[in-house]
This record gives C-alpha cells, sequence and structure tokens, in this order.
C-alpha cells in the first residue's frame, strides 16, 4: 500500500473520528432537547439508538486505522488482523440491527412509511455491507494460507 492511500486513508479516518466526537458532544444532546415534547421512553431510545450508532462507527473507524498500521507494516497478512476483521464485523452488524430498530420506533409515529421503508431498507444495506467483510475475511484467510505454503516452499 502506498504511503499516500495510507496518509488520505488516516486523514479520512481522523476526520470521521473527529466528526463523530462532535456528534456525540454536540448533536446528540440538541437531538435530546428537540424530544422534550415526545414520551419519556421513545426519547430515551431514540437518542440511546444514535448514540450507539455513532459509537458503532467509531469502533469501525479504529480497527481500519488498526488494519491500515497493519497493512504499513506488512504485517496484515497475519492472524493478528482477525480480531480487528472480527469486531468491524459484529459493529456493522450491531449498527445494522440498531437502524432496523430505530426504524421500527419510528412505525407508530407521524413519520411517512416511505421514511420508515427507507430506514429499514438501509438497515438491510448496512447488514450487507457486514456480509460484505465477512466475504473479505474469508478471502484474508485464504490468503494467509496461501503466504503460509509460499513461504514453507521458499
Amino acid at each position: 500500500m502506498s504511503r499516500s492511500t495510507i496518509l488520505t486513508l488516516r486523514v479520512a479516518l481522523a476526520v470521521s473520528l473527529a466528526g463523530s466526537l462532535v456528534v456525540q458532544v454536540g448533536i446528540l444532546p440538541l437531538i435530546w432537547a428537540d424530544l422534550v415534547p415526545t414520551e419519556p421512553a421513545w426519547r430515551i431510545a431514540a437518542v440511546a439508538i444514535l448514540g450507539l450508532w455513532v459509537l458503532c462507527l467509531q469502533v469501525v473507524a479504529v480497527c481500519i486505522w488498526r488494519l491500515v498500521s497493519m497493512a504499513a507494516a506488512d504485517a496484515v497478512f497475519s492472524t493478528g488482523a482477525f480480531r480487528f476483521v472480527d469486531v468491524v464485523i459484529v459493529a456493522i452488524g450491531a449498527a445494522a440491527v440498531l437502524t432496523a430498530g430505530l426504524a421500527t420506533l419510528l412505525v407508530p409515529g407521524d413519520i411517512a412509511p416511505g421514511v420508515v421503508g427507507l430506514i429499514y431498507g438501509a438497515a438491510v444495506a448496512t447488514g450487507g455491507v457486514a456480509l460484505v467483510v465477512v466475504v473479505m475475511r474469508s478471502l484474508l484467510r485464504k490468503a494467509i494460507e496461501m503466504r503460509t505454503e509460499l513461504d514453507e516452499v521458499v
């Protein structure tokens, strides 16, 4: 992986993490305040779902940062990479469930059914991303096996 690619990815991850902190510290309290007129249980659930969703994104960003560091050190083809990939899969899967939970929370409200459907669609798409990472994990496993075999031959 080239230095410019690594640097660009790290900058994007740093901006993403900084933006997620702004959401946690600045935006979520504003959403909490905006939802004062709603039922307390609904308000708590909505803000908790959004906060946990942002946390999932942060976990994914940190794991990708670690994987990029491993790639930069030419150590990504090791079993140590699996723990980060596994955490990414769980975090993305959790984000999909949280997205579906948000859509479910919105069903009985005044939100247009099409918007709720779009949010459910986003949940399915997010779950699809988790499955793509599962496929990438199997490719990583195969690449490690092939590299091990090649090292034995050489």
